[in-house]
Parts: C-alpha cells; structure tokens; sequence
C-alpha cells in the first residue's frame, strides 16, 4: 500500500532535496554563472577524466582555494580530493604528496603524515617526503624536527634532482621554495 500510493500521483511542487541538492549537468542551469556573473560558477565536467586526471584537477583546485584563504570551499573539495586519490591505489610518491598535501591544508594531520612516512620508508631522501615532514614539523611548532628533515632536504637535493624523477618536475616550485626555506632557516648561504 505504502509504495502505491505515489503511483499514478500527478507530479507535485515538492522537490526531492538529496536529487537537487547540487546541480545537476545536463539537467538544469543551476549553478550555471548568470548573465550579470553573480550567480555561483557551474562546476566542470569532470565525468570524462581518467582517474589519475581527476585526482590532479582536485588537487589543483584544493590547492589554489587553499592559497586563496577559501577554507570553507577546501573542506567542501577536500573530501572528494582524498576519495579520488584512494582510488587510485597502490599510490605513488607523487600521489601520496598530493594526498598527504590535501590533508595538510585541512587539518588531517595522521593521514599526512602517513603519506610522508610511507614516502620516506620508500625512499629515506625522497624530496618531496622531506618536505611534507618539514611542513609537518612547522604545524607541530617541533623546530629540531624541523631543522632535522630540512638538512636532509639540502643534503639530497643536488642526487635526488638528479634521478630526473616526474614528481621533481611536477612539483619544482615546491622543492625550489622548500629548499629557500631551509637555507634562510638554517642560515646557510646560497
């Protein structure tokens, strides 16, 4: 009887929230920027993506929010962000910086820090492990932490870059400002 009752119903003005809570592309213009741009920003389709490419765009876009101060939309794409990189398992180093940055920038401090363990236990002078750990250690206020992980830092640069690795690349403006950091911390000269 319950599931009858609604058959043959005439279609009503109640909307059902959970199938229009976000918009719906294809389906509608919500969401969709108006024509005098006020209205909020219809979000890509990202439908057609590899996995390893939807991982990075919500990486890119939780990061950028992150730089912008926009912290309600970050916890808004982190969870996504964290979702998509756990699909991709097993994760590379590059992968788990990613994720262990998501998590950084939104408080996940336990699963950050697994990401740079598992990335050093990998490879104890990965660079890109060193500096999560180094970014961990600032959160933590721990300054011999710190110091420690960023003497690494220098000390592997010049034979890690050298190994050309695809994460050195991708991540250069990274590894350039983590390794400034270090020598005004430590105060060795350039």
């Amino acid at each position: 009887m319950a599931a009858g009752r609604g058959f043959n119903a005439r279609p009503s003005s109640t909307v059902d929230g959970s199938a229009n809570a976000l918009p719906q592309a294809g389906l509608d213009d919500r969401g969709a920027a108006g024509d005098d741009q006020s209205g909020g920003v219809r979000a890509p389709d990202i439908s057609s993506l590899s996995p390893q490419e939807r991982a990075d765009r919500l990486y890119n876009r939780v990061m950028l929010l992150a730089s912008e101060g926009k912290i309600d939309s970050v916890q808004f794409f982190a969870p996504m962000a964290v979702q998509s990189y756990l699909l991709l398992q097993p994760l590379n180093p590059d992968q788990r910086y990613d994720l262990g940055r998501i998590a950084e920038v939104t408080g996940a401090l336990p699963l950050a820090k697994a990401q740079a363990d598992t990335i050093l236990l990998q490879n104890q002078n990965h660079l890109l492990g060193l500096i999560l750990e180094a970014r961990l250690a600032v959160i933590a206020g721990d300054t011999t932490q710190l110091h420690s992980f960023e003497r690494r830092l220098i000390a592997a640069q010049k034979s890690e870059l050298g190994k050309r690795r695809e994460e050195y690349d991708r991540h250069q403006d990274d590894i350039t400002t983590a390794l400034q950091q270090a020598r005004k911390s430590l105060g060795i000269k350039s």
